[in-house]
């Protein structure tokens, strides 16, 4: 981690596609950037490479742009990079002149001053609480993307995916590679029809290759005999110690499971993969007004065309404002970051911000049918949640204790109570695992729209920070 100073014109909180672009175009116009990031390295998801000590060809990026972007982010001398950094809180001097994000790298912490916010965090695997999620053995596909792509590690030998999500496919594509045994890829959606494909085709001019990426894909399972099936649903993963066996089911349109459709599966791991939620709890921390909209990644950041969000001094690029992949939140973070330069006195090419506004529309033809193709049912996977399957794991809150207090106060109406009342959303993570759950289950028993029943409260520090990190803050700022 370097460190200039702790002050600076923009925070930007996030080094992937859209917290990288938008630093580069401000710092290529003056402003003194610092950018924060938990990872060791730029690029976030998409763009992870392994470890430079490692003596293996990095991968091949999936987007163009995102070579030239790691490059020039790697040897950009300009920008402050607090990389293995935690942005944790953001906070207002008391006569909202400036900024400030509290940041911890290790057991030191430090707050971090700037004239302009980007928050452009990105997004995390939708958790999903069924029977057995816990158990050693199930994994999020983009851990097990983590784990191929950046330390070449196969976590098992013998795989089961299911899910929603595309990324199913470039995973199980992967496993088979490494040598794996994959054992069935399970999508819940419904075999798309003619039609649905048809009006699909508006979308693939200028994304073929991603196309081309996905259809390879298939064509390499077809070739290694894994079966692709879809209407089928994950129901209950089961073990003693750890994973042995995933029991799937056929399940129709609405994703209801057919009675007496349910198979075993014997397998060591299984690959969850039924969507992306944003991650918005420092830019919600902030106070920045939320919608919910659960096939952009359920509570997304409310902006306006120039990436604005509704707290003056804030703006937000890339998944937490509508989940749309990296072309999309490369664009946006151009954008915010040209507006961030005009907003503090500098003067970008207006044409090029006109450029990248009609851009980010083009980009949205793709990322609006990926995104409607495979949106989650939210309500489908609520319901999954049964008897005694945890819905928190932090505070080992159960779907029983869950119902069984909404059922005994049918009055409450919103899930800040839900998490009052059963410490639902109380533990380390802070709701990033149970809210969603938590919020199927409300609605389930009040028979309202998750969008009427509000988000859990972000707080101060959204992410675990130690306490002696943040007892040597209070010592810096007596």
């Amino acid at each position: 981690m370097t460190s200039h100073d702790n002050n600076v014109d923009l925070i930007v909180v996030g080094a992937g596609p859209a917290g990288l672009s938008a630093a580069l175009d401000a710092a290529d116009h003056g402003l003194k950037v610092a950018v924060i990031d938990e990872q060791h390295a730029p690029g976030g998801q998409i763009f992870r490479q392994p470890p430079a000590s490692f003596t293996q060809t990095p991968k091949k990026l999936p987007y163009a742009f995102g070579h030239d972007l790691l490059a020039r982010a790697r040897r950009d001398a300009r920008i402050d990079w607090h990389y293995g950094s935690t942005a944790w809180g953001v906070f207002r001097e008391p006569d909202g002149s400036a900024v400030k994000v509290g940041v911890t790298h290790g057991d030191a912490s430090r707050m971090l001053a700037g004239r302009a916010l980007l928050v452009a965090t990105g997004a995390y695997d939708l958790p999903v609480a069924f029977p057995g999620w816990t158990l050693p053995g199930v994994m999020s596909a983009g851990g097990v993307q983590t784990l191929l792509k950046s330390q070449f590690l196969q976590p098992g030998s013998r795989f089961v995916l299911a899910g929603s999500h595309p990324l199913l496919l470039l995973v199980a594509d992967l496993l088979v590679t490494s040598g794996a045994t994959v054992v069935e890829v399970a999508f819940a959606r419904a075999l798309p029809g003619v039609g649905e494909l048809l009006r699909g085709w508006r979308a693939l001019p200028g994304h073929l290759g991603l196309m081309a990426q996905a259809a390879q894909a298939v064509v390499n399972l077809k070739r290694a005999g894994v079966p692709v099936r879809f209407g089928t649903m994950i129901k209950s993963a089961h073990g003693d110690d750890a994973l042995q066996g995933v029991t799937l089911q056929t399940v129709d349109s609405d994703w209801h499971p057919k009675p007496g459709t349910e198979r075993v599966l014997a397998a060591d791991t299984l690959v969850v993969g039924y969507g992306l939620l944003a991650s918005t709890e420092l830019a919600r921390q902030a106070g920045c007004a939320v919608d919910y909209r659960p096939a952009e990644g359920g509570w997304i950041v409310r902006r306006d065309a120039t990436m604005r969000s509704s707290v003056p001094g804030i703006w937000v690029a890339g998944e937490p404002g509508g989940v749309g992949g990296a072309e999309l939140a490369h664009l946006e973070g151009r954008l915010a970051g040209l507006d961030i330069v005009r907003a503090l006195g500098g003067s970008p090419a207006e044409g090029m911000i006109a450029q990248l506004q009609a851009a980010i529309v083009k980009a949205h033809r793709f990322s609006d049918v990926v995104r409607d193709f495979f949106a989650p049912n939210m309500a489908a996977l609520g319901r999954l949640a049964v008897g005694d399957t945890l819905v928190c794991r932090c505070e080992e809150v159960t779907a029983h204790e869950v119902r069984g207090f909404l059922a005994a106060n049918p009055h409450v109406t919103d899930n800040n109570s839900v998490k009052l009342a059963c410490r639902t959303g109380m533990g380390m993570c802070q709701g990033r695992y149970c809210q969603h759950t938590s919020a199927a289950l409300l609605a389930e028993a009040t028979g309202k729209p998750v969008e009427s029943l509000g988000c859990h409260t972000a707080r101060a520090p959204v992410k675990p920070v130690s306490v002696i990190s943040l007892a040597a803050l209070q010592e810096t700022l007596k």
